[in-house]
């Protein structure tokens, strides 16, 4: 029988950030949820109580606190705030898997701000060398949570590392958020997987395209 693991998510009151939260409340974790704001960790909180009354939920308000008592930590945030945050956990984030859902986008979705030979988690992974870095849920919206199941079948959610353990680890983590996990390969292929991502959303903008329906046509 596994023991219980606690999953520290920073930026939990985002769109993706609540959105995850969330998801993964249905599974046998401990959620420690870390915001800038109290008042929005408290209106969380009751939203994940009201659909899971026995989710096992505490706050934080500070990163090091969260990824301290944490054995897996998700960082939420946008690829901007990885660094400071990847500073200020990176003692307490030792031998720990750290996932990485952002996409180093710019200012005006053409393109990334990563040069091609890297990706936003395998620089997440420079800043933290003694952590397990795993890439997931960025090739999903957050809108795509409340509906993982099309006509039966899970939606795909792509993960890549390093490690083999820590990718088995996360992969159980995506299926409790209800998708279908598929292992792409090592962290390097994160930058596959981001520009995925800035492709979908390129799409949307200029065609309203979406992605879920498009997976849909190709699974029937």
């Amino acid at each position: 029988m596994h023991a219980t693991q606690t999953i520290a998510i920073i930026g939990a009151t985002g769109n993706m950030g609540s959105a995850i939260s969330k998801s993964l409340s249905k599974g046998n974790y401990r959620l420690l949820l870390k915001g800038n704001r109290q008042e929005d960790l408290d209106v969380l909180v009751k939203e994940i109580e009201s659909g899971h009354p026995v989710a096992e939920i505490e706050t934080a308000v500070c990163p090091v606190e969260a990824g301290w008592e944490a054995d897996i930590i998700i960082l939420a945030v946008p690829f901007a705030a990885e660094k400071e945050i990847a500073t200020s956990i990176k003692e307490v984030a030792n031998q720990k898997i750290v996932i990485s859902i952002s996409n180093p986008l710019n200012e005006t979705y053409d393109g990334l701000v990563t040069p091609p030979d890297t990706s936003a988690a395998e620089e997440l992974q420079k800043l933290l060398p003694n952590s397990k870095v795993i890439k997931a849920f960025n090739t999903t919206f957050a809108a795509d949570f409340t509906t993982p199941v099309l006509d039966g079948k899970q939606v795909d959610a792509f993960i890549a590392g390093n490690d083999e353990e820590a990718l088995q680890t996360v992969a159980e983590l995506v299926t409790t958020a209800g998708f279908n996990p598929i292992a792409a390969g090592n962290l390097s292929v994160s930058r596959t997987l981001e520009n995925m991502q800035l492709l979908l959303i390129q799409l949307g903008m200029k065609y309203n395209y979406n992605w879920l329906a498009g997976w849909k046509i190709l699974h029937n």
